[in-house]
């Protein structure tokens, strides 16, 4: 099986190491003979990291990026309204908030990807046609076309394969015009090595700290902003002497979008990242969502290529398109309370805004299952990762369906067993299963909690479709 991959950008480029964890091989075409040399996506959260991880990039990660303090909501004179810490090391293993550079992060994906055989990178080719079942390039005006067991379109906002599969966009009414601005300076610059948001209605601002030098700036603005304007804007935070460098790295105007396609598959064709969604900035998961689409899918096609029921790719989208929706509203929100609002009531929107948007555990509680009783390992969240002997959980776990448990029974067994799934115990997995109150944890490969077996019980009782979706068997031991 070959799955051809639109687009060599961080989506892509993870959707293909993950899938070459699982042993399939992918074709990646991407138009740019190199990364693309301008920063755009700045942060990732601590789940998002357990991607990295899992795509083989972590070490080399944590080498170019620096953890964030958090969130300071400011007011128009640069007044702290609020602030909202971030660990340095959350649940997950990681810091809840990294920032990075994204030239650097795709720079380290793609030497992982040269060191995978099952991984073949076609750059400065042109996309001119996706079907199901195969894909057509130019290179030197040459046309190739391969054969594809599966497509998946990671060719951002003006994706041919989202108009291939006939998507259209819904769109949920936000556009505003912003400009970012990325520098490069040796000035001392007032930072606290978090994010500052201004809430200033008449001139909305974010501020940042990216690297050891590196700094970005974003601006409400419907015109552009010359270099005289660009002094006075950031002026709050630094004012160079002559001979300290302030190097404008980009300048861009933006348009932030708020729209989900209405639909994400034909066959076995699919939408990831932008090709999929556009969101505001505002919560810091553009990125964040693109790479959840790789993790969330790449599994699941591996499975289905070793003979599991075909049905298990409808879950992609069924699993994806939610949380993708509720994310979007959610920084709609905070864009509009935290930039937009001018009452009385504008502080206290503030305030509440952050905390939803901005607080630890806010990715994972927005995978939960309606219904499910709300808890650290409730279905449908993503399971935390402490350290077992040394090493991250996820290290031990595999790249399979696995079980944790304290002491399995009989029934935990048979249903390990029936999904291949191996059985991980040790003493700091007991403590903490003790401390959440559960004897057995099943967990898919991309670490989201299938079931639970609560303390005194003996069984999953959550798991049957999954089994049949997974083995192909009508009933599960």
């Amino acid at each position: 099986m070959t799955v051809v991959i639109v687009g060599a950008g961080p989506v892509g480029v993870t959707a293909a190491l993950l899938l070459a964890r699982q042993g399939v091989p992918s074709i990646l075409l991407e138009r740019h003979d190199d990364i693309y040399p301008l920063p755009r996506a700045v942060a990732v959260d601590d789940e998002v990291q357990r991607i990295l991880q899992a795509a083989g990039v972590a070490g080399a990660f944590a080498a170019i990026s620096r953890p964030s303090r958090g969130l300071r909501l400011v007011d128009a004179r640069h007044r702290v309204i609020a602030e909202f810490a971030r660990s340095s090391v959350g649940v997950h293993g990681f810091p809840q908030t990294s920032m990075f550079d994204q030239p650097a992060l795709e720079r380290v994906l793609r030497d992982e990807l040269a060191r995978r055989p099952l991984c073949e990178l076609r750059s400065g080719v042109e996309v001119v046609a996706v079907r199901e079942g195969s894909v057509t390039y130019l290179k030197d005006g040459v046309a190739t076309t391969i054969e594809a067991d599966a497509v998946l379109g990671c060719d951002g906002a003006n994706s041919l394969t989202r108009q291939a599969i006939g998507a259209s966009w819904h769109d949920f009414g936000f556009a505003e015009e912003w400009t970012v601005v990325d520098v490069r300076t040796d000035a001392a610059v007032r930072s606290w090595d978090g994010v500052d948001q201004v809430c200033d209605p008449r001139q909305p601002a974010t501020f940042m700290r990216i690297g050891e030098d590196r700094y970005r700036w974003e601006f409400r603005r419907s015109a552009g902003i010359d270099d005289s304007q660009l002094r006075a804007l950031v002026a709050p935070w630094v004012r160079p002497a002559p001979d300290e460098k302030f190097e404008v790295v980009r300048k861009a105007r933006y348009t932030f979008r708020a729209r989900v396609a209405d639909r994400w598959r034909r066959g076995r064709v699919f939408l990831l990242g932008d090709a999929a969604h556009q969101t505001p900035p505002f919560v810091g998961q553009g990125l964040c969502a693109g790479l959840r689409d790789a993790a969330n899918l790449s599994w699941k096609l591996a499975l289905v290529v070793r003979g599991a029921d075909e049905r298990l790719l409808d879950t992609y989208e069924a699993e994806r398109s939610p949380h993708v929706r509720r994310v979007i509203r959610i920084a709609v929100a905070a864009g509009w309370a935290m930039t937009g609002g001018q009452d009385r009531a504008a502080s206290l929107r503030h305030k509440a805004t952050a905390a939803l948007c901005r607080m630890p555990g806010v990715p994972g509680l927005l995978n939960r299952e309606r219904g499910v009783a709300r808890g650290p390992l409730s279905r449908g969240t993503t399971c935390p990762q402490p350290r077992v002997g040394g090493r991250p959980l996820d290290d031990l776990l595999g790249v399979s369906f696995a079980v944790v448990a304290r002491e399995p029974t009989p029934g935990v067994r048979a249903i390990a067993a029936a999904l291949g799934a191996p059985i991980v115990q040790a003493d700091e997995l007991d403590e903490w299963l003790r401390r959440e109150r559960v004897d057995a944890v099943l967990i898919r490969p991309d670490r989201t909690v299938v079931d639970v077996v609560p303390a005194g019980a003996s069984e999953f009782t959550g798991v049957a479709g999954w089994a049949r979706l997974v083995t192909g068997r009508t009933a599960c031991p």
